[in-house]
């Protein structure tokens, strides 16, 4: 397992968990506005962290912390993420992942062994722009589909989300993503925060205005549908 970087509290990303956050290296998709472009772009096979000593530390942390987030990078992307999560499991730990959706056998399987309690998906955008705002050519969209499917079927607790971009996004963008996700059980528009380590440096944000224009198209298909990272 290729890890990035351990975040050793957070109260944010899995809700209701006090949960750390672990990073994995690498990802199939180059989306312009990821904040974790140093996962992506600059990886290599070597770990900052080994699978041994994220172990140790989730040891030392029990009845301290409940949940581990596994996010990227695309975690799915290592075969053995499984094994990983399996081990996590052991420890007594709830695991919420993070995936852009693009390996549904992999996530299916996850599931059916219940070694997964949430899963976080990104929608990049809506299907007619979704290989230049993943910044991959040619993109085929079948697995996002099937994902996307999956969750809607309900067998994981899940939230769909998506990044808010000037670059990228448009109200009709939404109401098209609203159609395809008719009836999810939560989305959310995140603002665009500029890291500093963005893939590319251009990219900028909308006005709060803009943002909750988008919600109240969106609210018509996914009734909980609600931003994050903006006021």
């Amino acid at each position: 397992m290729v890890f990035g970087g351990l975040q050793k509290l957070t109260l944010l990303d899995f809700p209701g968990r006090v949960a750390c956050t672990v990073f994995t290296k690498g990802c199939n998709f180059r989306c312009p506005f990821c904040h974790n472009a140093p996962l992506v772009v600059s990886c290599t096979d070597s770990p900052d962290l080994t699978h041994e000593e994220i172990l140790a530390f989730l040891k030392k942390r029990q009845g301290i912390l409940d949940g581990v987030c596994i996010t990227g990078g695309e975690p799915l992307l290592h075969p053995q993420t499984e094994d990983f999560m399996k081990k996590v499991k052991e420890l007594g730990y709830a695991i919420k992942l993070d995936t852009n959706g693009s390996r549904p056998e992999m996530l299916k399987r996850l599931v059916e062994q219940n070694l997964v309690d949430k899963v976080a998906m990104d929608i990049k955008n809506s299907k007619a722009k979704y290989a230049a705002t993943a910044g991959v050519e040619n993109l085929d969209l079948s697995p996002i589909v099937e994902s996307v499917d999956f969750l809607l079927g309900g067998s994981v607790d899940y939230e769909f989300r998506t990044t808010v971009t000037k670059d990228f996004h448009s109200a009709q963008d939404f109401e098209e993503i609203g159609l395809w996700i008719q009836g999810a059980k939560a989305y959310f528009l995140q603002g665009f925060v500029d890291s500093g380590n963005l893939i590319n440096p251009d990219i900028t944000g909308v006005d709060s205005d803009i943002i909750h224009e988008y919600l109240a198209v969106v609210r018509k298909y996914v009734s909980n549908a609600e931003i994050r990272g903006i006021e």
